[in-house]
């Protein structure tokens, strides 16, 4: 075992140890008391409840009241305190002052008095920030923005320290393997496909965006780059209620969207029903220039979608009594679309003259599905917080590729040359997954806690590629470009973590094992795959409180990045005549060991500052045939990369009417590694701004005013130019506060493309990838129903680490 390893070992036995030992007698006591309605001393239920600290009034803590009207706060500093409580329907209420000292504290009942006109009556006084900083993640609450026209990739672009490389995949402080989840459950997609999803949902139908950069062991453990999960909004009312969407924008194309969000919350039952739909018709257009010896190869790739994708959710749970909840969930995705994609190629001599070219024309028609079932229980052992969960889920992932390619070339003097050469193909992808996971959790006292749990997981993988030349005694199957591939995996893991509060000090730690059990073949190449394999992760977190205005955050954890199972496939899929992509079954998964530290100042973030190396991080390498002029797209395992990540800001109210989010970061990426025999050694400093301003018009409205700008950076092997934007929006409120008009203008200058080169070996390529950026977007959304909060709980599902693994 190497030094690092060593000495982490003995940084987290000593940390467990600590945890253990310590006594719990901590300077902390509980707060406890109900809250009823005045009008009959009846409980008042899901009311909220603040912990201010005086004398400065500072929200220390937030809770709700359960079906009784009690709530409680445990682990409370020395001080002086009160609590104000605030409920739809009802004028907030504030208790007397109160001391926190040597006994825990139970604050005589606060009775609430019903408002005269219901929700008329009820008014923020305060903003809430937009972006929240916790211990273990940052929560950006997209419903403070305005995301008219936005779809939802385009709305996680925006969070701090969230970038998109070339093919739309999701950088995390300048780090990829990116896990996408949605509402705590795992979207089981990577790639063209989790892009083209998250494309379909209206940024309008988000809630919240987590992000969470270090993970705890109760997460699985893939993904280098941490977790990224998605809250879609759900009404958390009692009765009926719901909201409606409406859309329309045009860049190119035009473009609409719809849905609707169904609520039913009544005694026992909370349950939800979510539609949307999403017509569009876009484009994206891509320049690649290469240079082959002294040759120059011009290629214009042109890629138009259309379809309509449709996203369908359902949920209920069911609270037995006041320790038993069973629930289910049920969701799904489809996106058939057709599309046209063209190529055309010309290549020009050492003397700068034309000497030919090959166009291309392939039409599709592709159909993607993603559907997932959740069955969960709960299980509140005793007041004490002793809790049991259970999560039984499956995921079933398709798609089909029908398309025709027909390959026309010409000479020097534009002339075909010869007849065409027409192919088509039929290609099938099939994903079943099924998960079994357990939680547990139990409180020694209140200022030690355990977490523990089990989970096991299986998938099989399947792609079936079919591809027929047309010859002169009709379609023929072409046998080298026919494949077969199967794969299966089991996943088998148990964590366990201790979390201790020690004065003004929080801290955990944890440790996740990991078994990992693949075996797959490829028909075409007849090749295997067998592998098994154990691996630790641990992970450490601590908080510093110190004192109610200043906070530190540090963590660590080690992660896993297995590869994609289409990755795994040794096979080549040509989408032009000079491109492939082909996988590679000798795939190894990447580690990463991730470092973060946070300072905030009254929820300002002053500093964020993270350190992580990657080992054996994969990265898609191009291999080019100086003869054939055909470029071959695999990837492959790197030996290192390196990323430092400094970022600094947080929304906060210039005046009364005018709220600004800024943030300013900076950033190093190195990537070492030899690259096809050759010693491959590259790094750079980088950094980018963004600022979204919004301004508060009289009559309800709203002016908002985004713009960015990202340096010229490293990703991977490739070195990435500069790019900015600028969006300007408006909306307007009415309809007593239900309805919202939003109109949006994207990009108006045009400056959001991509654009990298690649240069290594016999490589010399240039990118420049443009799509529809600029358009216009007109937004409707009205809420109805009844108008009196239930909070529903929040839960995650088993199906924790495959997803980000199904796709391209």
């Amino acid at each position: 075992m190497n030094t690092p390893k060593r000495l982490l070992l003995l940084v987290l036995t000593t940390l467990l140890i600590v945890l253990l030992t310590t006594p719990s007698k901590a300077q902390t006591k509980s707060v406890k008391g109900t809250v009823v309605e005045k009008i009959n001393s009846k409980p008042l239920p899901y009311a909220s409840v603040v912990l201010m600290h005086l004398p400065d009034s500072a929200k220390t803590a937030l809770t709700i009241t359960n079906d009784k009207g009690q709530y409680g706060f445990e682990a409370v500093k020395p001080g002086s305190y009160m609590v104000r409580v605030i409920a739809v329907g009802f004028q907030s209420k504030r208790s007397p002052m109160f001391e926190v000292a040597g006994t825990a504290i139970n604050l005589d009942p606060i009775s609430m008095s019903e408002s005269v006109n219901q929700l008329a009556e009820v008014s923020v006084t305060t903003r809430v920030p937009v972006v929240d900083y916790k211990s273990d993640r940052t929560v950006i609450d997209v419903e403070k923005m305005n995301t008219a026209g936005d779809n939802g990739l385009e709305v996680i672009s925006k969070a701090p320290g969230i970038k998109l490389d070339k093919d739309d995949n999701i950088l995390l402080k300048g780090k990829g393997g990116i896990n996408v989840m949605i509402d705590g459950k795992m979207t089981y997609m990577s790639g063209s496909e989790l892009s083209t999803y998250l494309k379909s949902l209206p940024g309008s139908v988000l809630s919240k965006i987590e992000l969470i950069s270090n993970p705890p062991a109760s997460f699985d453990a893939a993904g280098s780059g941490g977790i990224i999960n998605i809250k879609l909004k759900r009404i958390k009312m009692q009765g009926t209620n719901g909201n409606i969407t409406l859309g329309a924008g045009y860049g190119k194309y035009a473009k609409a969207n719809g849905g609707i969000n169904l609520n039913y919350n009544y005694g026992k039952l909370s349950s939800y029903v979510r539609l949307n739909a999403s017509r569009y018709n876009s484009f994206n257009r891509l320049h690649l220039n290469r240079t082959i010896g002294a040759e120059q190869y011009n290629q214009l790739n042109y890629w138009h979608p259309e379809g309509i994708s449709n996203n369908y959710s359902a949920g209920a749970d069911y609270f037995i009594n006041d320790k038993h909840t069973v629930g289910f969930m049920f969701k799904g995705f489809t996106d058939p679309e057709d599309v046209l994609t063209t190529s055309n190629s010309v290549n020009y001599n050492a003397a700068g003259v034309k000497a030919g070219g090959v166009n291309m024309v392939n039409p599709q028609k592709n159909h993607t599905g993603n559907r997932a079932v959740n069955l969960n229980y709960r299980f509140k052992i005793d007041t004490a917080g002793r809790e049991l969960g259970v999560d039984a889920d499956y995921v079933y992932y398709d798609n089909t590729k029908n398309e025709q390619f027909t390959n026309t070339y010409f000479n020097a003097a534009d002339a075909v040359t010869g007849n065409p050469i027409d192919l088509r193909n039929y290609g099938l992808g099939k994903v079943s997954i099924y998960a079994f996971k357990m939680d547990y959790v139990h409180p020694f006292s209140q200022t030690l806690k355990m977490e523990t749990g089990l989970k096991t997981s299986f998938v099989d993988a399947k792609s079936d590629v079919r591809f027929d030349s047309l010859k002169t005694a009709g379609w023929i199957t072409d046998p080298n470009r026919t494949n077969l591939f199967k794969y299966r995996e089991n996943i088998n893991a148990g964590y366990v973590s201790l979390s201790k509060t020690i004065g003004s000090l929080d801290l955990k730690a944890g440790l996740r094992a990991e078994q990992t059990i693949g075996k797959g073949n490829s028909s075409g190449t007849n090749t295997v795959i067998d592998r098994n394999y154990w691996k630790l992760f641990p992970s450490i977190f601590a908080t510093w409180k110190v004192d109610s205005l200043n906070q530190l955050n540090s963590s660590y954890s080690r992660r896993i990045n297995r590869p994609s199972y289409s990755s795994l496939n040794p096979f080549a899929f040509y989408s032009d005549p000079y491109t492939a992509i082909q996988g590679n079954q000798m795939l190894q998964p990447s580690f990463s060991n991730s470092y973060e530290l946070n300072y905030t100042y009254k929820n300002f973030r002053v500093l964020n500052l993270s350190y992580s190396t990657v080992n054996e991080v994969v990265a898609n390498v191009i291999y080019q045939n100086d003869v054939t002029k055909a470029s071959v797209t695999i990837p492959e395992n790197l030996a290192k990369a390196t990323s430092i990540y400094i970022s600094t800001g947080s929304p906060f109210d210039l005046t009364k009417w005018w709220n600004t989010n800024n943030d300013l970061t900076a950033g190093y990426d190195r990537t070492q590694s030899n690259v096809q025999g050759t010693s491959y050694d590259a790094g750079k400093w980088t950094w980018g701004i963004s600022s979204d301003n919004n301004f508060t018009l009289p009559k309800a409205y709203v002016l908002g005013i985004y713009a960015y700008y990202n340096a010229p950076s490293v990703s991977g092997l490739y070195k990435v130019y500069s790019n900015s934007g600028v969006n300007i929006a408006a909306k307007k409120t009415f309809a007593n506060k239900n309805a919202v008009l939003s109109l949006k203008v994207s990009d108006i200058f045009r400056k959001s493309s991509y654009r990298s080169v690649l240069q290594y070996n016999n490589v010399n390529t240039f990118w420049h990838n443009e799509w529809e950026s600029r358009r216009i977007s007109l937004n409707f959304s009205y809420k109805f129903g009844n108008m009196k909060i239930k909070t529903a709980r929040s839960r995650r599902t088993g199906t924790a680490e495959e997803e980000g693994r199904v796709g391209q």
